[in-house]
């Protein structure tokens, strides 16, 4: 078993012993306080049409999602714990080559991975030496275009990529810092097919040239169940992992780890939505699992 693997196991564990009855419930979509693994472990409505069209003319885009971290102050410690996660990717990831386009993948759905690469945006956005891009690639539940709304109707990167159409066309500025979002575009039959075909490696590659400064954030469909998520973890500069506390099954999750070991490019994890009880921190207990 590797670290990471008994790092995950660990970290089940102590909830187990931890955890008490005053747990309070959280909805699945909740953002609970990703906990971020690093590196030492790896062996890796028409309304929305409505106001994608104010953008485009200067206003800017009014997003509301109670989860999404756009009022910091609302979310004061989970915001801290993005900002460990957004300083720990910056270090591993600003080399002599700057690793820009990364990927967010999990072993299941559910386990927060959308959130997670919006909210991870959201802080790198805000920051003054970086823009951030968040593509949404999941093409079979996008859900991008839903938590800044959007139509599911936007052109997207199914037309970006099967129709030729305008890249610069289909980015939507969120208002939220430098944040900028390419919604899906709707969803295909075969998402194989369109991910794993050359015209989406020269579209990796066009926007890891064409924004040198910006990183490129990709959600796309969990790991374990869908085979395009295999394929464009080759194509990327990193893949972070995203486990939510108590959804998949310790086995099933090392199967992922498994398919990701094979990419050789597997950034770390994120432990999500993690409810150890604790005297302070509203309830949360953050930490990292250190080797």
């Amino acid at each position: 078993m590797s670290r990471l693997e008994n790092a995950i196991e660990k970290a089940l564990k102590n909830r187990q012993e931890e955890i008490d009855s005053s747990r309070v419930a959280v909805p699945s979509d909740s953002p609970g306080p990703p906990i971020s693994m690093p590196p030492e472990f790896l062996s890796g409505s028409s309304e929305g049409k409505g106001e994608r069209d104010k953008l485009l003319a200067g206003e800017p885009l009014k997003v509301s999602h109670p989860h999404l971290l756009v009022n910091q102050g609302d979310f004061r410690f989970l915001a801290e714990e993005y900002k460990k996660l957004k300083t720990v990717l910056m270090q591993m990831t600003r080399g002599e080559k700057f690793r820009n386009v990364l990927m967010m993948t999990s072993t299941v759905s559910g386990e927060g991975k959308t959130l997670t690469a919006l909210n991870l945006g959201i802080c790198l956005a805000q920051g003054m030496d970086h823009t951030a891009l968040v593509v949404d690639a999941d093409l079979r539940k996008p859900r991008v275009h839903e938590y800044l709304g959007l139509s599911s109707s936007e052109p997207g990167l199914i037309q970006c990529l099967s129709e030729d159409y305008p890249l610069e066309k289909a980015l939507v500025k969120t208002g939220i810092g430098k944040l900028v979002v390419l919604p899906s575009g709707g969803t295909v039959a075969n998402p194989v097919d369109l991910l794993s075909s050359k015209r989406m490696k020269e579209f990796v590659r066009e926007l890891k040239g064409r924004y040198p400064d910006r990183y490129v954030l990709f959600d796309t469909t969990p790991i374990l169940s869908f085979a395009e998520s295999q394929y464009l973890a080759s194509v990327m500069d990193g893949v972070i992992f995203v486990v939510r506390e108590e959804k998949a099954k310790v086995n099933q999750v090392k199967m992922a780890l498994e398919l990701l070991k094979k990419t050789n490019n597997l950034l770390g994890v994120v432990y999500n939505d993690s409810h150890l009880i604790s005297k302070h921190d509203d309830n949360y207990y953050y930490s990292y699992y250190n080797s």
